[in-house]
């Protein structure tokens, strides 16, 4: 039996708040103290989703680990956070491009209001996930505080279609999304500061999902030493500086020796990292990591 979404007057995410009805009359150091004391509440909200959040992430890695990729579908705010997650993943991290990607309702360059008219259009959601060529090795992530928004929807159907793992990351219990996804994530932070503006609290607690989404998955692929990031991009003056740094931090080395090393290794942290702990030369470093699976740890224990 198929359930009808609620109504969009039924959704915690559209209640009004017992504290909101004189926001107007207070002052605005009482604003900036409500506001901050109700964002407080966002963390708990998580962490009492962590099992799904880890069983999601045990899910994704999976699919990453035999050459997948990480999608993120999402529209208006949702999926301006969800983009910003996805464009960070290549710099922190080194994944390949297009590894870990979003799909946008109206287009990354589209004027705002221009995506947020796009969020209706179920029909763009599947057409862009198939353009997009998604299928069984893939993860795809939709966003949508209300667990109803069309685009996000149709993009999910599209993906479940094709075979992909599907996870609905969603702010309000039994929703439409949630019920077309395998996995879902449920994180209900309660009315807004401003009723229905789910930019605030609800995104608040996508941007530390998706966070832990991308920063876990990376972690179990073997992209960190310790809580060091030892693949970063280094394309800018701040960047090489911090590899410098890591490589100095994870090895003990002196300023010298972790130049050398990275000489060697090209530039690449993860190389020059085991060529100092293992006692090896950039070449062997480099086929340590390649039979290790990219794993500084277990290159260094072969």
């Amino acid at each position: 039996m198929v359930t009808e979404p609620k109504a969009l007057d039924e959704l915690v995410t559209e209640a009004r708040a017992a504290t909101g009805a004189d926001h107007d009359l207070r002052s605005t150091d009482e604003l900036v103290e409500l506001m901050n004391r109700q964002d407080a509440g966002v963390p708990a909200a998580v962490d009492a989703a962590r099992p799904q959040v880890a069983a999601a992430i045990e899910a994704i890695v999976a699919r990453l680990a035999r050459g997948g990729r990480l999608i993120y579908v999402g529209a208006g705010s949702s999926g301006r956070i969800a983009a910003l997650d996805a464009a960070e993943c290549e710099s922190t991290f080194s994944t390949e491009p297009g590894q870990v990607v979003a799909l946008l309702a109206g287009g990354l360059a589209a004027a705002p209001a221009e995506q947020e008219a796009a969020e209706d259009d179920a029909e763009a959601g599947a057409s862009e996930t198939a353009a997009l060529g998604v299928g069984e090795a893939d993860a795809v992530v939709g966003v949508s505080a209300s667990g109803r928004t069309p685009y996000v929807l149709g993009a999910l159907r599209a993906a479940a279609d094709a075979g992909a793992l599907t996870v609905a990351l969603v702010s309000v219990p039994d929703s439409e999304l949630a019920r077309l996804a395998d996995q879902e994530i449920v994180v209900v932070v309660g009315p807004e500061f401003l009723a229905g503006s789910t930019r605030l609290k609800a995104g608040t607690a996508q941007k530390l999902v998706l966070n832990t989404i991308s920063t876990v998955s990376m972690i179990r692929l073997g992209k960190t030493y310790g809580d060091l990031m030892v693949d970063v991009h280094a394309t800018n003056e701040k960047l090489r500086e911090r590899v410098r740094r890591i490589v100095r931090q994870a090895t003990g080395a002196s300023e010298d020796e972790a130049d050398h090393a990275l000489e060697e290794a090209q530039g690449s942290a993860k190389v020059a990292i085991v060529s100092l702990l293992a006692g090896v030369d950039a070449e062997a470093a480099r086929a340590r990591l390649a039979e290790a699976g990219g794993s500084i740890r277990n290159a260094v224990s072969r």
